[in-house]
């Protein structure tokens, strides 16, 4: 396969992704990291424009989120901090991280995450429960925690780790589903941005790559936010999470191989 056919499925791709996932509060580097691997790309480029296009599309699906007052953007600063940090040092870290390794954790990462968007098809909607006013000391130090731990796989990973604070919000926090997925897309511009920073640190990025699927995930990202208000996508999610199970088995090949 040579440049050229490479980039144009990478740009395809991106589009496509960015358009499913930001309906789900998602900047889609769960899928971005592998697909671009798996073109060919080496591990250190797929994740770092990874989080390039997470960038992309948070800022642009957010801004609808915003414009329909679906952020709490209180609740989203509780979560910066520490994605920050997190982040930051994934992406730094990332060049000394074995590749197998990073694969391994993608095969892990895709096969938990499949699963997840599968039980959410049989999951019921949130919409009416609201969030808690008051907050105790140890909820602010889970949230400290569990934004950390997402900052570093962020950045390790090149995936923006909405699919992670979603639930968690919605689950721990109380707060209504579509509420959630929008002010995922503000602490997923965080993270992504810190991780860029930390790859930048450590290794040069792909800027024909990065600006090719940049417009791509920009065009796709700000459509599936605005058809993401007048859906129900169950059955999409059951798509995805077969996606996912598809995409670890091809890398899971791919690592034998490398074995």
């Amino acid at each position: 396969m040579d440049i050229n056919t490479t980039l144009l499925l990478a740009v395809f791709f991106s589009v496509l992704i960015a358009f499913v996932f930001s309906m789900f509060g998602q900047g889609g580097g769960s899928v971005y990291s592998p697909i671009l691997i798996l073109l060919g790309y080496t591990v250190l480029i797929s994740t770092s424009t990874s989080l390039v296009l997470n960038l992309i599309t948070s800022v642009s699906a957010g801004y609808v989120f915003y414009r329909n007052k679906m952020i709490d953007f209180k609740a989203s600063f509780m979560f910066v901090p520490g994605i920050i940090v997190g982040a930051f040092a994934g992406g730094s870290l990332s060049k000394f991280v074995n590749t197998s390794v990073l694969l391994w954790l993608f095969v892990f990462f895709l096969i938990v995450l499949g699963a997840r968007m599968i039980y959410g098809y049989w999951e019921k909607g949130e919409d009416e429960v609201r969030p808690r006013k008051n907050l105790s000391t140890a909820t602010y130090g889970l949230i400290m925690i569990f934004s950390l731990v997402v900052g570093v796989i962020s950045g390790l990973l090149g995936v923006g780790g909405g699919i992670l604070i979603v639930p968690f919000m919605t689950y721990v926090l109380k707060y209504p589903m579509k509420s959630a997925a929008g002010s995922s897309h503000l602490i997923i511009s965080f993270s992504a941005l810190a991780g860029i920073i930390g790859h930048a640190t450590s290794h040069r990025l792909d800027f024909p790559l990065i600006a090719a699927t940049g417009i791509a995930v920009l065009i796709g990202g700000n459509l599936g936010a605005r058809f993401s208000l007048r859906v129900k996508p169950g059955m999409i999610k059951v798509g995805l999470g077969l996606l996912m199970w598809a995409l670890s088995a091809q890398l899971l090949v791919k690592l034998l191989r490398i074995i």
